[in-house]
Protein backbone atom coordinates (compact mmCIF):
# COMPACT_ATOMS: atom_id res chain seq x y z
CA UNK A 1 0.00 0.00 0.00
CA UNK A 2 1.62 3.22 -0.77
CA UNK A 3 0.07 7.09 0.73
CA UNK A 4 2.27 10.25 -0.15
CA UNK A 5 5.45 9.23 1.84
CA UNK A 6 6.27 5.33 1.72
CA UNK A 7 4.90 2.19 0.99
CA UNK A 8 3.41 0.28 4.15
CA UNK A 9 1.10 -1.77 5.46
CA UNK A 10 -2.30 -1.06 6.84
CA UNK A 11 -1.13 0.76 9.73
CA UNK A 12 -2.57 2.73 12.45
CA UNK A 13 -3.27 3.54 16.73
CA UNK A 14 -5.05 1.59 18.60
CA UNK A 15 -8.66 3.38 19.90
CA UNK A 16 -8.15 2.31 23.21
CA UNK A 17 -5.94 0.54 26.36
CA UNK A 18 -8.53 -2.55 25.34
CA UNK A 19 -8.08 -2.69 21.97
CA UNK A 20 -5.83 -5.22 20.93
CA UNK A 21 -3.00 -5.12 18.14
CA UNK A 22 -4.81 -7.70 16.14
CA UNK A 23 -7.95 -5.37 16.54
CA UNK A 24 -6.92 -2.61 15.63
CA UNK A 25 -5.34 -4.17 12.38
CA UNK A 26 -8.56 -5.77 11.62
CA UNK A 27 -10.17 -2.02 12.18
CA UNK A 28 -7.27 -0.44 9.98
CA UNK A 29 -7.23 -3.21 7.22
CA UNK A 30 -11.54 -2.12 7.24
CA UNK A 31 -11.05 1.56 7.39
CA UNK A 32 -8.27 2.11 4.83
CA UNK A 33 -8.76 -0.66 1.90
CA UNK A 34 -12.53 -1.77 2.98
CA UNK A 35 -11.35 -5.15 4.08
CA UNK A 36 -14.25 -6.80 6.01
CA UNK A 37 -14.05 -5.96 10.17
CA UNK A 38 -15.11 -9.50 10.91
CA UNK A 39 -15.02 -13.11 10.06
CA UNK A 40 -18.80 -13.30 9.20
CA UNK A 41 -18.70 -10.72 6.50
CA UNK A 42 -15.82 -12.61 4.41
CA UNK A 43 -17.54 -13.66 1.57
CA UNK A 44 -16.84 -17.90 0.76
CA UNK A 45 -14.47 -19.53 0.81
CA UNK A 46 -12.05 -17.13 2.12
CA UNK A 47 -10.68 -17.50 5.67
CA UNK A 48 -8.51 -15.22 7.56
CA UNK A 49 -5.91 -16.65 10.56
CA UNK A 50 -4.14 -15.05 12.76
CA UNK A 51 -1.06 -16.45 13.19
CA UNK A 52 1.32 -14.33 15.43
CA UNK A 53 2.51 -11.32 16.14
CA UNK A 54 6.18 -9.73 15.77
CA UNK A 55 7.83 -7.97 18.64
CA UNK A 56 7.63 -4.08 18.41
CA UNK A 57 9.85 -2.07 16.56
CA UNK A 58 10.05 1.63 17.50
CA UNK A 59 9.60 4.29 14.98
CA UNK A 60 11.88 8.13 15.15
CA UNK A 61 8.39 9.73 15.91
CA UNK A 62 8.47 7.74 19.08
CA UNK A 63 5.49 5.48 18.38
CA UNK A 64 6.08 1.42 18.95
CA UNK A 65 4.52 -0.31 16.21
CA UNK A 66 3.45 -4.03 17.21
CA UNK A 67 3.34 -6.00 13.14
CA UNK A 68 0.64 -8.72 13.45
CA UNK A 69 0.85 -11.42 10.66
CA UNK A 70 -1.93 -12.71 9.40
CA UNK A 71 -2.64 -15.43 6.20
CA UNK A 72 -5.71 -14.51 3.74
CA UNK A 73 -6.87 -18.08 1.83
CA UNK A 74 -9.44 -19.97 0.10
CA UNK A 75 -9.94 -21.97 3.39
CA UNK A 76 -9.87 -25.74 1.79
CA UNK A 77 -8.52 -27.92 -1.46
CA UNK A 78 -12.09 -28.00 -2.49
CA UNK A 79 -12.52 -24.29 -3.24
CA UNK A 80 -13.18 -23.14 -6.50
CA UNK A 81 -10.17 -22.62 -8.74
CA UNK A 82 -11.40 -18.78 -9.19
CA UNK A 83 -11.30 -17.90 -5.67
CA UNK A 84 -8.19 -15.90 -5.80
CA UNK A 85 -7.62 -12.99 -2.77
CA UNK A 86 -6.63 -10.38 -5.83
CA UNK A 87 -9.19 -11.02 -8.17
CA UNK A 88 -12.08 -11.83 -5.59
CA UNK A 89 -10.90 -9.53 -2.56
CA UNK A 90 -11.09 -6.59 -4.42
CA UNK A 91 -10.09 -3.40 -1.80
CA UNK A 92 -12.50 -0.55 -2.08
CA UNK A 93 -9.39 1.70 -0.74
CA UNK A 94 -10.42 5.49 1.17
CA UNK A 95 -8.58 7.93 -0.88
CA UNK A 96 -7.34 9.95 2.09
CA UNK A 97 -5.15 7.70 3.18
CA UNK A 98 -4.41 5.40 0.37
CA UNK A 99 -2.97 6.35 -2.71
CA UNK A 100 -2.37 2.77 -4.49
CA UNK A 101 -1.90 -1.04 -2.97
CA UNK A 102 -0.10 -3.72 -4.78
CA UNK A 103 1.49 -6.94 -3.86
CA UNK A 104 5.13 -8.10 -3.77
CA UNK A 105 6.32 -11.76 -3.74
CA UNK A 106 7.34 -12.32 0.00
CA UNK A 107 10.09 -14.87 -0.38
CA UNK A 108 11.93 -12.28 -2.26
CA UNK A 109 12.23 -10.06 0.64
CA UNK A 110 14.71 -12.39 1.52
CA UNK A 111 16.91 -12.10 -2.15
CA UNK A 112 19.59 -9.54 -3.68
CA UNK A 113 17.80 -9.73 -6.49
CA UNK A 114 14.15 -10.46 -8.15
CA UNK A 115 13.40 -14.05 -7.87
CA UNK A 116 11.54 -14.44 -11.58
CA UNK A 117 9.42 -17.62 -12.86
CA UNK A 118 10.55 -19.29 -16.16
CA UNK A 119 8.06 -17.29 -18.18
CA UNK A 120 9.29 -13.80 -16.55
CA UNK A 121 13.02 -15.09 -17.24
CA UNK A 122 12.39 -15.54 -21.18
CA UNK A 123 10.64 -12.77 -21.17
CA UNK A 124 13.66 -10.58 -19.82
CA UNK A 125 15.97 -12.65 -21.68
CA UNK A 126 17.36 -13.57 -17.85
CA UNK A 127 18.44 -9.51 -16.85
CA UNK A 128 16.99 -8.62 -13.45
CA UNK A 129 16.82 -5.53 -12.80
CA UNK A 130 17.40 -3.35 -9.30
CA UNK A 131 15.42 -4.99 -6.29
CA UNK A 132 17.24 -4.40 -3.27
CA UNK A 133 19.72 -1.48 -1.79
CA UNK A 134 20.80 -1.53 1.69
CA UNK A 135 23.15 0.51 4.28
CA UNK A 136 24.28 0.73 7.89
CA UNK A 137 23.26 3.76 9.78
CA UNK A 138 23.36 4.73 13.34
CA UNK A 139 19.67 4.75 15.55
CA UNK A 140 19.43 3.68 18.47
CA UNK A 141 22.74 4.21 19.71
CA UNK A 142 23.72 1.05 17.70
CA UNK A 143 24.12 0.09 13.75
CA UNK A 144 21.15 0.01 12.19
CA UNK A 145 20.72 -1.39 8.38
CA UNK A 146 18.34 0.25 6.00
CA UNK A 147 16.79 -1.66 3.56
CA UNK A 148 14.80 -0.68 0.28
CA UNK A 149 13.10 -3.43 -2.11
CA UNK A 150 11.91 -2.10 -5.48
CA UNK A 151 8.99 -3.97 -6.29
CA UNK A 152 8.40 -4.46 -9.71
CA UNK A 153 4.68 -3.38 -11.58
CA UNK A 154 4.32 -4.51 -14.64
CA UNK A 155 2.63 -8.29 -14.76
CA UNK A 156 0.32 -7.16 -11.40
CA UNK A 157 -2.71 -5.50 -10.72
CA UNK A 158 -2.39 -2.00 -9.03
CA UNK A 159 -5.74 -0.83 -7.30
CA UNK A 160 -6.40 2.90 -7.12
CA UNK A 161 -9.16 4.68 -4.74
CA UNK A 162 -12.00 5.35 -7.55
CA UNK A 163 -13.17 8.34 -5.66
CA UNK A 164 -10.25 10.94 -4.89
CA UNK A 165 -9.82 13.89 -2.23
CA UNK A 166 -7.50 17.03 -3.22
CA UNK A 167 -4.50 17.09 -0.98
CA UNK A 168 -6.10 20.06 0.69
CA UNK A 169 -8.75 18.18 1.95
CA UNK A 170 -6.25 15.30 3.74
CA UNK A 171 -6.68 13.11 0.52
CA UNK A 172 -3.90 11.58 -1.20
CA UNK A 173 -4.77 12.72 -4.75
CA UNK A 174 -1.24 14.19 -5.96
CA UNK A 175 0.55 11.22 -5.04
CA UNK A 176 -2.17 8.65 -6.93
CA UNK A 177 -1.70 10.81 -9.86
CA UNK A 178 1.83 11.26 -9.58
CA UNK A 179 2.16 7.65 -9.53
CA UNK A 180 -0.22 6.97 -12.81
CA UNK A 181 1.46 9.47 -14.83
CA UNK A 182 5.12 7.86 -13.63
CA UNK A 183 4.16 4.85 -15.34
CA UNK A 184 1.99 5.66 -18.31
CA UNK A 185 5.34 7.58 -19.62
CA UNK A 186 7.40 4.78 -18.47
CA UNK A 187 9.41 6.74 -15.73
CA UNK A 188 8.12 4.53 -12.83
CA UNK A 189 8.05 0.85 -13.05
CA UNK A 190 8.72 -0.34 -9.91
CA UNK A 191 7.56 0.96 -5.83
CA UNK A 192 9.88 1.66 -3.56
CA UNK A 193 9.41 -0.01 -0.06
CA UNK A 194 11.93 0.54 2.46
CA UNK A 195 12.24 1.84 6.27
CA UNK A 196 10.43 0.34 9.10
CA UNK A 197 8.14 -1.34 6.45
CA UNK A 198 11.30 -2.96 5.00
CA UNK A 199 12.32 -4.17 8.15
CA UNK A 200 9.14 -5.85 9.23
CA UNK A 201 8.97 -7.64 6.10
CA UNK A 202 12.73 -9.11 6.17
CA UNK A 203 11.71 -10.35 10.04
CA UNK A 204 8.39 -11.60 8.77
CA UNK A 205 10.13 -14.06 5.86
CA UNK A 206 12.94 -14.88 8.29
CA UNK A 207 10.17 -16.26 10.53
CA UNK A 208 8.07 -17.85 7.65
CA UNK A 209 11.24 -19.40 5.64
CA UNK A 210 13.38 -19.79 8.29
CA UNK A 211 16.01 -18.28 6.52
CA UNK A 212 18.42 -16.01 7.16
CA UNK A 213 18.31 -12.75 3.90
CA UNK A 214 21.31 -12.83 1.19
CA UNK A 215 21.94 -9.19 2.62
CA UNK A 216 23.25 -7.89 5.64
CA UNK A 217 20.99 -6.60 8.53
CA UNK A 218 20.32 -7.16 11.73
CA UNK A 219 20.03 -10.20 13.78
CA UNK A 220 17.88 -9.16 16.05
CA UNK A 221 13.87 -8.56 16.13
CA UNK A 222 12.07 -5.18 17.13
CA UNK A 223 13.23 -2.71 19.61
CA UNK A 224 11.64 -3.59 23.04
CA UNK A 225 14.35 -3.71 25.12
CA UNK A 226 15.18 0.00 23.69
CA UNK A 227 11.51 0.97 24.22
CA UNK A 228 11.84 -0.17 27.70
CA UNK A 229 14.96 1.47 28.77
CA UNK A 230 13.21 5.07 27.39
CA UNK A 231 10.10 3.85 29.45
CA UNK A 232 12.41 3.95 32.54
CA UNK A 233 13.35 8.05 31.37
CA UNK A 234 9.55 8.79 31.02
CA UNK A 235 8.91 8.54 27.44
CA UNK A 236 6.21 6.24 26.29
CA UNK A 237 3.93 8.32 28.64
CA UNK A 238 -0.56 7.75 28.13
CA UNK A 239 0.13 11.90 27.46
CA UNK A 240 2.66 12.37 24.85
CA UNK A 241 5.20 14.66 25.98
CA UNK A 242 5.82 17.72 23.59
CA UNK A 243 8.83 17.99 21.62
CA UNK A 244 7.65 15.99 18.98
CA UNK A 245 10.54 13.00 17.79
CA UNK A 246 13.36 10.88 19.84
CA UNK A 247 16.30 13.18 19.85
CA UNK A 248 19.62 11.42 20.05
CA UNK A 249 19.90 12.69 23.73
CA UNK A 250 16.83 10.69 24.54
CA UNK A 251 18.79 7.75 23.04
CA UNK A 252 21.88 8.09 24.39
CA UNK A 253 19.78 8.38 27.82
CA UNK A 254 18.16 5.43 27.47
CA UNK A 255 21.10 2.98 26.40
CA UNK A 256 22.82 3.94 29.55
CA UNK A 257 19.90 2.73 31.95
Amino acid sequence: MLDAASAHGQAGKADSALESPFQTARREAHEEIGFPINDAKLPSPFRLEHLCQLPTNLAKTELAVRPCVAFLHSGDDMAPSNADVETNLIPRLDPREVAVVFTAPFHNFLMRKDEETIEEAQTTNGNKSRWYEGSWTDWHESRWRMHSFYVPVVGQSVRRPKKRYSTADGGQQAAAEHLEKSERNGASTRYRVFGMTARILVDAARLAYGQEPEFEHNSHFGDEDMIQRLQKIGRFTEQRKSGGDLTREDLVKAAKM
